[in-house]
């Protein structure tokens, strides 16, 4: 049976990028997607 500890999966693979610089791109593009679907469908203004 294999060994499952948690503590053996931390592998030395270093990602290319940083996780910060990851995160803020992916933020940024759902940031880009939320505008464009705001500049597509505008809501109308409740009266």
């Amino acid at each position: 049976m294999a060994n499952k500890s948690p503590h053996d999966n931390h592998s030395a693979k270093t990602s290319g990028k940083a996780v910060k610089v990851k995160r803020n791109e992916r933020k940024e593009k759902q940031r880009a997607a939320t505008e464009m679907e705001r500049l597509m469908h505008p809501r109308r203004a409740r009266s």
